[in-house]
């Protein structure tokens, strides 16, 4: 297991990543705008909690962008690898050469996909299309919509995905970007990075209607796998997809939690998110996100409405679910539980005092904070 960082390093980093996000922000270049004013209270019980600012009722959920996307700098007009047919794209997928770019046509696209060929640093593969280019999964009961199976260097960019058991799916898939999609509808997770699945991205995607099928398996974003699971698909070993980074998505109408971090991984960043509550089922999540693995960054999100809790830190394992830093964070609960719930104080969590809390019932957080 690598050795974790200690709580003082963790949280200097931290918080010097979110200050330059920050003034990021403010000058008007960052893809994820933080609020104008942090809060920074000296104690945790000097969060507010209770009716949200101004008496305002949370947001509604947000619907998904109509408009599809276009003009993104992955997805050129000439010189790709063109496909507008359902088998055109499975052979471009199957024949796929590092620096190749596949752009889909509009339409809708029926079948499962699978990319089983690797790009390099260099010369990533690129799949892209707007968002009226449907990859439409055969069923929400089995199946991948779109699975990248042990290939890496990809940048899969601005379609829609919907149905399947899951909709996106990585095993031993490695520095892929995941990004602008639209990923609905399906039975079990939205997008799943599995089995070694590392240094991966992903960003600006609108997650949709999860658990239609299973709601106990209904996550927008899961990382790695539960520990029950290890035999099945890492060898016994822990499913170590470390590093991956979950920057800027849209995530709502979950039936289990927004975002899900299973024990066995190490070193993630969870950063500029919008989360909602509204849809998740109370016997399949109690949070937006629950962290079971290991020196994850919490930065910088912003949640509404929760059954419970919103930011969660459990050990399910013994080794994991320690040293993870919360910071910058917004949570509007409206709920019974608190802002943020770390399971118990041996897990070395860091609460950054300027996380902002309203309408927990429960409290700011079951740790105190800390300032640096």
């Amino acid at each position: 297991m690598r050795a974790l960082r200690s709580r003082k390093a963790v949280f200097a980093t931290g918080l010097a990543g979110f200050l330059g996000i920050a003034v990021a922000g403010c000058a008007g270049n960052s893809p994820h705008p933080q609020a104008s004013m942090i809060v920074m209270p000296s104690t945790a019980t000097s969060i507010a909690v209770g009716a949200s600012p101004g008496g305002s009722s949370a947001a509604a959920v947000p619907s998904a962008p109509s408009a599809p996307r276009s003009g993104t700098a992955g997805c050129p007009t000439s010189g790709a690898t063109a496909v507008s047919s359902a088998g055109a794209l499975s052979s471009a997928l199957s024949s796929a050469t590092p620096g190749e770019v596949i752009t889909l046509a509009p339409g809708v696209y029926a079948g499962d996909f699978v990319a089983s060929r690797s790009g390099t640093a260099s010369a990533p593969i690129t799949l892209c299309g707007t968002r009226d280019a449907v990859l439409q999964g055969d069923s929400v009961s089995s199946g991948y919509t779109f699975y990248l199976d042990h290939a890496s260097w990809w940048r899969v960019e601005g379609f829609t995905v919907a149905g399947g058991q899951k909709g996106i799916m990585t095993d031993g898939a490695d520095h892929n970007l995941l990004y602008g999609l639209y990923v609905h509808g399906t039975g079990n997770e939205a997008i799943h990075l599995r089995s070694f699945s590392s240094d991966n991205t992903v960003t600006d995607n609108v997650i949709r209607d999860t658990g239609l099928t299973k709601q106990f398996y209904g996550e927008g974003i899961y990382v790695g796998s539960a520990h029950e699971n290890w035999c099945t698909y890492t060898n016994c070993q822990p499913d170590r997809s470390d590093d991956n980074v979950l920057s800027g998505n849209n995530i709502a109408d979950t039936a289990a939690e927004n975002i899900d971090i299973k024990e066995g991984t190490t070193g993630g960043k969870i950063v500029g998110n919008q989360f909602n509550g509204t849809g998740m089922v109370e016997s399949a999540a109690t949070g937006w996100i629950n962290v079971k693995g290991n020196d994850w960054t919490i930065q910088g999100n912003t949640g509404t409405d929760s059954v419970k809790n919103g930011y969660q830190v459990h050990q399910v394992y013994p080794g994991w679910g320690i040293g993870n830093v919360f910071i910058g964070n917004t949570a509007r609960v409206n709920g019974p539980g608190y802002g943020i719930y770390v399971q118990n104080k041996r897990l070395q969590t860091v609460v950054a005092c300027n996380n902002v809390v309203t309408a927990a019932a429960s409290g700011f957080s079951t740790v105190a904070c800390s300032t640096a």
